[in-house]
């Protein structure tokens, strides 16, 4: 058995000053460098959140920036579009009268060379049919 003397006492108030010793030379030094980290952590914590913040609000703009380009594009596709719907309509339009007015002219031009081939048949029929009765009365 264990019998408490004199020395306990010592013992005791030797851990005791070694605790306060450890604590002054080494555990606040610890828990202050803690607490500067901790800080750290917490600025560097901000510091992300704002950046991912700012590129949230950068790329919400960038999407609302390319719908209104698109949208633009679009608008002038269409623009464009519409343009070209009318340019093509006059370009038929004058495709059209030009063919009618190369249509009638050549309907014109062909009227008189039947009209030409008519005389001249008609002034060849009399000579033709003058040389086939002749020919069938036995005159040659």
């Amino acid at each position: 058995m264990v019998l408490p003397d004199k020395t306990i006492f010592i013992q005791g108030l030797n851990f005791l000053v070694m605790i306060f010793l450890l604590n002054i030379v080494l555990i606040k030094p610890i828990r202050e460098i803690i607490k500067k980290r901790k800080g750290l952590m917490a600025d560097q914590l901000e510091k992300i959140e704002g950046f991912n913040e700012d590129a949230e609000t950068k790329v919400a703009d960038y999407e609302a920036q390319l719908i209104t380009a698109r949208k633009e594009a679009g608008d002038i596709r269409n623009a464009a579009k519409d343009a070209g719907v009318v340019e093509e309509q006059a370009l038929l339009s004058t495709a059209g009268t030009e063919a009618s007015s190369t249509i009638q002219a050549a309907r014109t031009e062909i009227k008189s060379q039947v009209k030409g081939a008519m005389e001249q048949l008609t002034k060849d029929v009399d000579k033709y049919a003058e040389q086939a009765t002749g020919k069938i009365l036995g005159q040659a």
